[in-house]
């Protein structure tokens, strides 16, 4: 059964997918802030594999 923490990691996980997608969308994406977001996302992917 999923807990509603997981539940909530897969979330904000999804969202910083988005946000990784519009950044790259842009006519000049900044490199720092895709630097940091895809940083934030391997870790929420590596918290949300320890508790599955």
């Amino acid at each position: 059964m999923e807990t509603s923490h997981l539940t909530a990691l897969r979330n904000k996980h999804a969202g910083l997918d988005a946000r990784l997608s519009d950044e790259a969308r842009r006519p000049f994406p900044d490199s720092t802030v895709v630097a940091r977001l895809k940083k934030e996302k391997l870790q929420l992917k590596q918290e949300i594999a320890g508790l599955q």
